[in-house]
C-alpha cells in the first residue's frame, strides 16, 4: 500500500482555542415573529412534522440511512450549543463549545496529553477501545462512555460511526509504524482528519446538495460565507435550520443485522449505556459496502419526523417543562424562533431564486427557515437533496469552514488526494469505515 503519509504535510492540529462564536450568514433579514404556540402544535403529536399522519407512500430515499448519522457527526464535530431551549439567551450571547473546524475534535478532544482517559496507557499513539468484538466504546464504573463527545454515545448509530473511527486511527497508527514513521500520533491524526475532510466535500456534499453546486463553491468560493483564515464562526442559518435537515431522514425503526428484526430508534437504541448484548449494528445495513447487498435506505425528506423524534426519550431530553418539549420538531422550530432567525421565503428572494408557493407548503405570514427547507428538499430536490436555500447554505459553510483552516488539506494542500485505498473508483466514506475492521 501507498504510504499514508506521503502525500501528506506535516503534521500539526492545535489544541481548541476556546468557544466559538454563533453569528448570521444574512444579517440583513429580518427575524421571523411566529407564535410560539403555533410551532408548538405543528411540530407536535398530530402536527405537519408528524410522520404519523398519512403522506406519501414509498418514502426510500436514494441514500443509505446511515448518511444522516454521519451528518450528526460532523455537526457535532462543529458545533455544540450548551444554552437550554427555553433559556431566552439572545444571539448574540450564544456560544459554541466546539472550534469550528471539521479537525474530529469530537474524536481526539485534547490529545493524549490532554485527554489521556481516551488512550490507551500503554500506547498512548492509540485510542482505548472497548469490548474485544468492537460492539462498544469504553466506559467508566457507572456505563459512561469514554469518548470525546458524550452525544456520538445518544443512539447506537452514532455510537458505531464513532467507534469505526476510532478503529481507523488505531489502523492508521500501525500502517505508519510499518513505513517507519516516528510521530505516529500526529501523523495518524493527520491522516485521518484530511481523508474525512475529503469525504466531506467529495462524497458526502455531493450526496446533499449535488456535485455542480459543489464544484461551484470549489471553484468560485463562498458569496455569502468566506470568513478569513483563522476567523471562522457558525451561521445560526446552518446550525439551528440547515444542518437539521437529516432529522427529516431518520426512520422509526432499522434492522441491526441481516435477517433480524426492526427495531425502533428509541427507546431500544437509545444510548447513554452499555450496548446489550445483541445489539451490536452491522455498518452494511446502513451504508452501502463493497461485497454487500444494498443497505437499508434513508427517509426520503418530507418535513416529517418519525414517532421516535416525536417522542424524545427524557435520556435525551431531561425534564422538561412542557410534554411538547420532547419533540426533536418542536425544538428544532422553537430555537429557530428563540435565535431570530428569518423566514425561509426572504432568505430566497436575498439568494435570488423562485420561494416556494402555499402549494409546496409555504406558511401565509412566512415559513420558519427549518421547515422551509425541508420544504424545499422536498419539492426541488426529490426528497433526496437540498434544495437551492438548503444546499447553498450548507455547501458554502462546510467548504467556507475548511477553507477558514489552516491546517485542513484544502487550505494547505487543495491538490491533495487521499492516499489510503478504494474499493470503487474514487475514496469514499465506506472505505474509512471499513479501514479499522
Amino acid at each position: 500500500m501507498t504510504s499514508v503519509v506521503t502525500a501528506t504535510a506535516e503534521a500539526g492540529h492545535p489544541s481548541p482555542t476556546g468557544p466559538g462564536r454563533y453569528e448570521r450568514m444574512f444579517p440583513g433579514l429580518a427575524p421571523l415573529a411566529t407564535d410560539p404556540r403555533l410551532l408548538a402544535h405543528a411540530g407536535g403529536h398530530g402536527g405537519i412534522c408528524d410522520a404519523a399522519i398519512p403522506g406519501p407512500s414509498g418514502d426510500d430515499a436514494a441514500g443509505s440511512a446511515g448518511w444522516p448519522f454521519f451528518g450528526q457527526l460532523i455537526a457535532h464535530d462543529i458545533t455544540a450549543d450548551r444554552s437550554t431551549l427555553t433559556s431566552g439567551l439572545h444571539p448574540g450571547a450564544l456560544r459554541n463549545a466546539r472550534a469550528p473546524k471539521l479537525d474530529l475534535e469530537m474524536l481526539y478532544s485534547d490529545g493524549p496529553i490532554g485527554s489521556p482517559f481516551l488512550y490507551d496507557t500503554g500506547d498512548p499513539a492509540k485510542f482505548l477501545l472497548g469490548r474485544p468484538d468492537g460492539g462498544d466504546v469504553p466506559r467508566n464504573q457507572q456505563g459512561v462512555a469514554l469518548i470525546g463527545d458524550p452525544r456520538n454515545d445518544s443512539h447506537l448509530f452514532a455510537l458505531t460511526l464513532h467507534g469505526a473511527l476510532l478503529g481507523a486511527h488505531n489502523r492508521l497508527v500501525d500502517l505508519l509504524r510499518d513505513d517507519n514513521v516516528t510521530d505516529v500520533f500526529d501523523q495518524a491524526r493527520q491522516a485521518l482528519t484530511w481523508h474525512y475532510q475529503w469525504i466531506v466535500v467529495h462524497d458526502f456534499l455531493p450526496r446533499l446538495v449535488g456535485l455542480p453546486l459543489v464544484e461551484q463553491v470549489l471553484d468560485e468560493g463562498g458569496r455569502w460565507f468566506a470568513p478569513p483564515p483563522g476567523q471562522a464562526c457558525i451561521p445560526l442559518e446552518f446550525s439551528h435550520a440547515a444542518f437539521r435537515y437529516g432529522h427529516s431522514q431518520i426512520r422509526h425503526t432499522y434492522r441491526l443485522v441481516r435477517g433480524g428484526p426492526e427495531l425502533p430508534l428509541f427507546p431500544d437504541l437509545v444510548g447513554f449505556r452499555p450496548v446489550p448484548a445483541g445489539r451490536r449494528l452491522d455498518l452494511a445495513l446502513i451504508f452501502d459496502l463493497p461485497g454487500h447487498p444494498p443497505a437499508q435506505r434513508a427517509k426520503r425528506i418530507d418535513g416529517r419526523l418519525p414517532a421516535s423524534l416525536i417522542a424524545l426519550p427524557e435520556q435525551l431530553t431531561g425534564i422538561v417543562e412542557a410534554a411538547a418539549h420532547r419533540s426533536l420538531a418542536v425544538r428544532d422550530l422553537l430555537r429557530g424562533g428563540i435565535t431570530g432567525l428569518p423566514s425561509g421565503e426572504s432568505v430566497a428572494r436575498h439568494l435570488g431564486v423562485p420561494p416556494l408557493t402555499a402549494d409546496e407548503g409555504s406558511w401565509p405570514h412566512g415559513t420558519p427557515l427549518w421547515i422551509y427547507i425541508l420544504g424545499e428538499a422536498q419539492h426541488r430536490g426529490g426528497g433526496d437533496r437540498l434544495g437551492p436555500v438548503g444546499g447553498c447554505i450548507v455547501a458554502e459553510v462546510l467548504i467556507g469552514l475548511l477553507r477558514a483552516d489552516p491546517s485542513s488539506y484544502l487550505s494547505r494542500e487543495p491538490d491533495w488526494q487521499p492516499t489510503l485505498p478504494a474499493a470503487g473508483p474514487a475514496f469514499g466514506l465506506a472505505d474509512l469505515l471499513t479501514l479499522g475492521r
